[in-house]
């Protein structure tokens, strides 16, 4: 008897363990019934939630669970919510994945991009008709998009310093606009001489009449290099990873709901992507000094 009532405590103990394993557990499945989404904030917010609506009611369908986008006031946000756990899946860019990646000490994995993103480019554009080639902006002012963007800064700058120029010591100038439409706007309000920003931005602007190309012009566009990707954490279940992927990867131009989808995101199609197609970025970083 003495030995029973010294066992029953411990089996108390042992159910409770159990119980309180599974509570949690529910908790955690019940949590996941919402995917917090989220994107780069390189176009207005209204904008990415625009782009984002169709896409969030197909995923949400596949999925069969509720997806919330939440735009974010910053590149860096972007970042630290995927990482933080306060995000679960993000569109980011080349670089802001690799900054990702590198906080998270590799525990950020890319799960598609859009076919466009395997050889994706900048464009420099000016009003100014001195301004025919990179060498030309020495003396000028000149604006990137967020410090943290591939397409609107780090490719941008990677090309100037090839090209011997040193942006912080031969330009005039150098600023930020945040955004790739807002380096639009800045170029073509005379605030600067040249900018840089990606080139899916550019050619929307310029089919949707939002850009007076006889004013402002291209004079310099990039090789092709990876960018845009959408990223989750490496934690996430594989059942969960899987069902993202393949949701992506069914969308078919054939079908006129999943077209409206895929040309909202300016995408033919997305496809299977992975970390070391981003080594290239991670070198450019390096070397522009921009990832420590």
């Amino acid at each position: 008897m003495r030995f029973l009532s010294s066992f029953l405590p411990s089996r108390r103990l042992f159910h409770a363990t159990i119980a309180a394993a599974l509570l949690s557990a529910s908790g955690l499945a019940l949590a996941q019934q919402v995917l917090r989404v989220s994107a780069i904030p390189d176009e207005a917010p209204t904008e990415l939630q625009r782009k984002f609506k169709p896409l969030g009611a197909y995923l949400e369908k596949k999925l069969g669970m509720k997806v919330e986008f939440t735009p974010v006031t910053d590149y860096a946000a972007s970042v630290e919510g995927l990482i933080n756990n306060k995000l679960d899946m993000v569109w980011f860019g080349g670089f802001t994945f690799v900054q990702a990646n590198a906080r998270s000490k590799g525990q950020v994995v890319p799960l598609v991009q859009r076919e466009e993103d395997e050889k994706f480019k900048s464009v420099f554009i000016t009003t100014n008709p001195a301004i025919t080639k990179l060498e030309d902006l020495k003396g000028k002012t000149f604006t990137f998009g967020s410090e943290s963007s591939t397409s609107g800064h780090l490719m941008p700058r990677s090309y100037l310093l090839a090209a011997k120029i040193n942006p912080d010591t031969d330009l005039k100038r150098i600023a930020f606009s945040g955004a790739h439409d807002a380096t639009v706007a800045a170029v073509s309000g005379g605030k600067v001489d040249a900018g840089a920003l990606n080139i899916s931005v550019w050619e929307k602007l310029v089919s949707q009449n939002k850009v007076d190309t006889k004013q402002v012009r291209v004079f310099f566009t990039t090789p092709g290099y990876f960018d845009y990707n959408w990223s989750v954490r490496a934690d996430m279940p594989a059942e969960l990873r899987k069902k993202i992927s393949d949701a992506f990867l069914s969308l078919d131009p054939a079908n006129p709901q999943d077209k409206e989808i895929l040309d909202l995101q300016r995408a033919t199609r997305f496809i299977p992507t992975k970390a070391d197609n981003y080594k290239a970025i991670e070198a450019a970083a390096h070397n522009a000094g921009l990832l420590k």
